[in-house]
């Protein structure tokens, strides 16, 4: 989860094929060899073409154990700047927006983002803005 100084969380949105639609949700991606904290900030730049000065781990969520042992490492960067935005092949129609922290988190509460791991960063980042 990206936050700037002004109190907002960038957003992508991006085609599923599973779900066959698009999903709105927090940057992120596979770790392809990196640490997870490496692969955060690569994914960031990647799909938002930000670059943070400091990031924590916010958790570790396990989305769905029975059928995989994914794990997934939940950041909250902030201290942003822009970098360069190298998009892979697979991420060409994705979209980008800001919202207000609490507007994402309404978000969430009214069904518009489901993705796992958005969910649980957004919701673990809750008491840390307060």
């Amino acid at each position: 989860m990206a936050l700037d100084d002004n109190g907002r969380v960038v957003l992508v949105e991006d085609d599923f094929y599973l779900q066959r639609r698009r999903v709105l949700h927090l940057p992120g991606g596979g770790c392809g060899g990196q640490s997870p904290q490496e692969a955060a900030l690569r994914e960031l730049e990647e799909e938002t073409g930000l670059v943070a000065g400091d990031v924590h781990q916010l958790g570790v969520i396990d989305p769905m154990p029975a059928v995989t042992s994914a794990r997934t490492f939940l950041f909250l960067a902030t201290d942003l700047r822009p970098g360069l935005r190298r998009r892979d092949a697979t991420e060409i129609g994705m979209t980008q927006q800001w919202r207000q922290f609490q507007d994402a988190v309404e978000a969430v509460r009214n069904g518009e983002i489901t993705e796992a791991g958005s969910v649980a960063a957004l919701l673990l980042a809750q008491p840390a803005r307060r």
